[in-house]
């Protein structure tokens, strides 16, 4: 199936194959008519999947076929709501991409920047607002928004918000939309029974779209443990980093003080590194990240929080230098690589605090995950530690075969995304 049978007008098309875009991901393909039919919809896949565009894409061909309503202009259209500010930045970055060749205005409204350009946006009137909640309610409480007109309101990774303690300003936002003649999306990368309980609320007989395995990580990212005790967690990592083959690293730490210490360390032995977390300035957390998107830096080092908002191609390890405290948090991490079909590798640090946490994880992804031997680096392995270097999933010393995350795992480029350029020099142009 291609854009093209989707009811996707010419414009859109023409913008999306200035992207890049070639053949629509399964999300895409199964969203996008049911959205331009004028349904509510649930929309679950895993991250990486291409959900940004499956709901902008439909939604900004109907916001352009009602543009030429008089009645329609100077106001509101549509509210997306996400919940950290560089999710919004990006779904800006890919919506302004979309619509470049439609008469719509799009704008952004989130904390840690100067509030007035957004309030002089909400005031004049703009087709599309992409907000976080919480800078969402501030402005509404001063009366610059007007909703009245809304037409598409979008809830995108529906499961962080309320993990973040959203959902007071997501119903307080709610009760000032039009209780009827709105379309309602909600996207999530699961489908617990908190978002089950949020779309009976919100949405009007939606329709479901549920892509691949509920609550599985990708297919495409290969994962493996390695054993460590807490004292030898920053020396493994830099021992792992001597493999140019980990050239886009993205590292999780439980805490913010953690990413700090961790990329410090990094930096010291002079890998380029840096850390994102919620008490850096928007203006440092949007430069670490440009720089991490542009190569210039090979490790960044982050917290939950702030790593949901992180969407970069080519990503090609994820590392949890500190395990998560839950299944969920786990698949949300290692989903930031093996994305548009890239293959990728997620590598987990597990001390012994660790083992029952990684045992609930396995029962939640219904498979064991292989435990790995560092080949030329010696861990001092505790008593409680020790069992899984005999066990059943040790394979002549954990080498096996070489295993390059940028190969790609299926030909070709789609709506999920482009390969990043390798970092720095450490490949051959001819890749």
């Amino acid at each position: 199936m291609s854009f093209e049978t989707l009811g996707l007008g010419p414009n859109l098309l023409r913008s999306i194959g200035e992207v890049g875009y070639s053949d629509p991901t399964p999300i895409q393909e199964a969203a996008i008519p049911l959205i331009i039919e004028g349904n509510d919809l649930i929309g679950i896949a895993q991250t990486g999947t291409g959900k940004t565009a499956a709901f902008t894409l439909p939604m900004l061909e109907t916001l352009e076929r009602l543009t030429s309503d008089p009645s329609r202009r100077g106001k509101t259209r549509a509210l997306g709501l996400s919940p950290t500010r560089e999710l919004v930045v990006q779904i800006h970055d890919n919506v302004s991409a979309y619509a470049r060749h439609l008469p719509l205005k799009v704008a952004t409204v989130y904390g840690g920047v100067n509030e007035t350009p957004q309030k002089k946006a909400l005031r004049a009137g703009v087709d599309l607002v992409i907000a976080t909640p919480g800078r969402l309610m501030d402005l509404m409480g001063q009366g610059c928004t007007d909703f009245s007109g809304i037409e598409f309101f979008v809830l995108d990774e529906a499961d962080r918000m309320l993990d973040m303690g959203f959902l007071p300003n997501i119903r307080k936002i709610v009760k000032d939309l039009p209780r009827k003649g709105k379309q309602t999306l909600l996207f999530s990368a699961t489908l617990s029974r908190d978002i089950e309980k949020l779309t009976k609320e919100f949405l009007y007989r939606p329709k479901t779209v549920e892509i691949g395995k509920r609550s599985n990580p990708a297919d495409t990212v290969r994962q493996c443990i390695h054993e460590v005790p807490h004292s030898s967690k920053v020396s493994l990592l830099k021992h792992l980093l001597e493999d140019n083959d980990l050239y886009s690293v993205l590292v999780f730490t439980r805490t913010k003080h953690g990413a700090d210490r961790v990329a410090g360390q990094l930096a010291k032995s002079k890998i380029p590194t840096a850390a994102i977390h919620s008490n850096r300035s928007q203006n440092q957390r949007a430069r670490a990240l440009q720089d991490f998107k542009d190569g210039k830096t090979r490790v960044l080092v982050a917290t939950d929080i702030a790593a949901r908002g992180i969407d970069v191609e080519g990503i090609t390890h994820v590392i949890n230098f500190d395990f998560p405290p839950n299944a969920e948090d786990y698949i949300h991490r290692i989903g930031r690589t093996g994305r548009a079909n890239s293959a990728g590798e997620a590598i987990s640090f597990i001390t012994s605090e660790d083992q029952g946490t990684l045992r609930l994880v396995e029962r939640k992804m219904r498979k064991s995950i292989y435990r790995k031997r560092v080949t030329g680096f010696n861990i001092s392995r505790s008593s409680n530690s020790s069992r899984s270097s005999n066990s059943r999933h040790k394979k002549g010393g954990g080498g096996g075969a070489s295993f390059r995350p940028n190969q790609s795992a299926k030909g070709g480029k789609s709506a999920g995304g482009k390969q990043r350029r390798n970092f720095g020099q450490r490949r051959s142009s001819g890749k």
